[in-house]
């Protein structure tokens, strides 16, 4: 049952040879760290990535700073939200739909223009406002569906602002790690210049002119963008957070999608970095001195049921059953080589918001044969299952033999899976238009694997009704009132304790009523040359660079 890649030194050997020319070599004078990442294609660079939270780590914390950010500080402790370009922040006592933030002082952007409330309005409207000459269709969907209550904000004065929410919220701080800051006088200047029919195609030209030359308050800077090959950032000397400025010269990312031929560029000193190596090539990547990084993250790997009429999940035994079926240990030591962890839900034991679940998910082919039987199914009777899923991708770790290890596993619990495989970015835009859109291709079930590092991300946006598509992200259309009622609790409850035990809840009837077939949880493989010191790999699908070097 174990589907095995193979990584053979030919192969490696060809491919290491493949484009060996576009790549940069470091000068003498400088650092140059060269990274191979699992997108099929540089991240959108206007301030609002695409790519899934891979986006976010390469083109959105590097180049961006939010109003709240992450703590990358740490292996060992939980990555959680700290101040970013605002300083603190505060509900209003008697109107839990307003908030004031304060701003970070003395912050500017890369073009040399101030950060301040001005700026954060004018990056609100960019996504919120259709008639501000900013406004960015193309942002919305990766942005608006991360923090569906952000409804306005105003300036208080140059270095405080007021947002509101469409409703009490208490998950806005934790959201608003996905609205990054682009320069609006940058932006403006491209616009004065921009040629177009009407204010409409002037904007649209303006932001692509952004995207070739962005001006954001990050650590790094962009140098060259070369769009499907290549992009060069510089370390941003004047950072307003000195611990961070960069200790290497030079990031170069490059799009290399496909496993095997990430694993041969780093084998051949053409990257000094990839994401999610080849699996099998683990034992060769560390009799040859690379290092290999991997840390248990906030993230599931699941497949996302439909629940439209005439679903085949519509039926709890049958997505019992698809839960029980599968051996995910021999999965993890067997494919994987050890980098993942089973998934029993979203939260495992031991976290604030597991709760207790009464249905435990565990491998035990008897009983999900069992179930499937009373379904009406059988060795003679198969039900057919189609999944979208992608060849790349950010968390998606290996997706396709990850998913035909599933096929064989389910197929002996009775069902005929089908895989519909499509570009992960393709992928990730149809998981915001959903089950009964025709870009799911007739599939009953899609794997897009998921952020669980706050409420919102890890639970909300798939299981509350109102963020069925175009909203966010429940891409199965599922409709249960119990989850709405739990959601509603957790959102509008501001203590913290409280607020745990209401998530708790929600996910313990999640599980209960087998939401998604949880998988895995992902361990962020990482490998790099042993040139590459610095690296903390922490409790996150993010990673701090800045305090990244390389050696000689």
């Amino acid at each position: 049952m174990l589907i095995k890649t193979t990584t053979r030194a030919a192969l490696i050997a060809a491919l290491a040879l493949t484009t060996a020319a576009a790549w940069p070599r470091a000068a003498s004078a400088e650092t140059v760290l060269r990274i191979g990442m699992t997108a099929a294609d540089i991240p959108r660079t206007l301030g609002q990535p695409d790519q899934g939270f891979e986006g976010n780590r390469f083109t959105g914390v590097t180049m961006y700073d939010a109003l709240t950010g992450w703590d990358l500080s740490s292996a060992d402790k939980a990555s959680v939200v700290i101040p970013g370009l605002a300083t603190e922040w505060k509900v209003d006592d008697s109107d839990k739909t307003k908030w004031t933030f304060k701003l970070r002082p003395g912050v500017t952007f890369h073009d040399g223009s101030p950060f301040n409330a001005d700026a954060v309005v004018w990056n609100v409207e960019k996504v919120l406002k259709q008639d501000a000459p900013q406004f960015d269709p193309s942002q919305v969907g990766v942005t608006a569906s991360r923090m569906p209550t952000l409804a306005s904000a105003k300036k208080i004065d140059d270095m405080t602002v007021e947002l509101t929410t469409k409703e009490p919220d208490s998950f806005l701080p934790i959201n608003l790690t996905n609205l990054f800051m682009a320069s609006p006088a940058k932006w403006q200047a491209f616009y004065d210049k921009a040629e177009g029919a009407d204010a409409k195609a002037k904007s649209q030209a303006a932001w692509t002119a952004f995207a070739k030359d962005a001006s954001g308050t990050g650590p790094w800077k962009m140098a060259s963008f070369t769009p499907r090959e290549r992009l060069e950032l510089v370390k941003n000397a004047n950072y307003w957070d000195k611990a961070r400025v960069p200790k290497a010269d030079k990031m170069v990312l490059l799009p290399m999608p496909e496993a095997n031929a990430r694993t041969a560029a780093l084998l051949s000193g053409q990257v000094d970095w990839v994401e999610a190596p080849a699996p099998d090539a683990l034992p060769e990547l560390k009799q040859r001195g690379f290092k290999l990084y991997a840390n248990e993250q906030p993230h599931v790997w699941p497949w996302q049921f439909s629940r439209v009429e005439g679903s085949p999940w519509n039926d709890i035994r049958v997505r019992k059953a698809a839960n029980l079926c599968v051996d995910r240990d021999g999965l993890k030591d067997g494919l994987l080589a050890g980098l993942m962890v089973p998934a029993t839900g979203t939260f495992e034991p031991g976290h604030p918001w597991r709760g207790k679940p009464t249905f435990e998910i565990k491998y035990d082919k008897p009983a999900a044969q069992k179930l499937m039987q009373e379904a009406g199914f059988g060795p003679n009777k198969k039900l057919t299952v189609k999944i979208q899923t992608s060849a790349s991708g950010s968390g998606q770790m290996q997706p396709l033999p990850m998913n035909e290890y599933l096929q064989q596993a389910l197929a002996e619990c009775y069902f005929d899976v089908q895989l519909d495989v499509i570009e992960w970015n393709t992928l990730f835009t149809n998981w915001r238009r959903g089950a009964k859109d025709p870009s799911a291709n007739g599939s009953n079930a899609t794997n897009v694997t998921y952020a669980a590092m706050d409420p919102f991300f890890a639970l909300v946006r798939f299981l509350q009704s109102s963020m069925a598509p175009p909203v966010s992200n429940n891409w199965g259309f599922i409709n249960n009132p119990k989850f709405d009622e739990l959601v509603k609790k957790a959102r509008q409850t501001f203590d913290p304790a409280a607020r745990d035990a209401a998530l708790a809840e929600l996910h313990a009837a999640s599980v209960d009523d087998a939401a998604f077939l949880y998988v895995a949880h992902d361990v962020g493989p990482r490998a790099m040359s042993p040139k590459v010191t610095g690296v903390i790999q922490p409790k996150s699908w993010f990673i701090d660079f800045s305090p990244i070097s390389m050696t000689p």
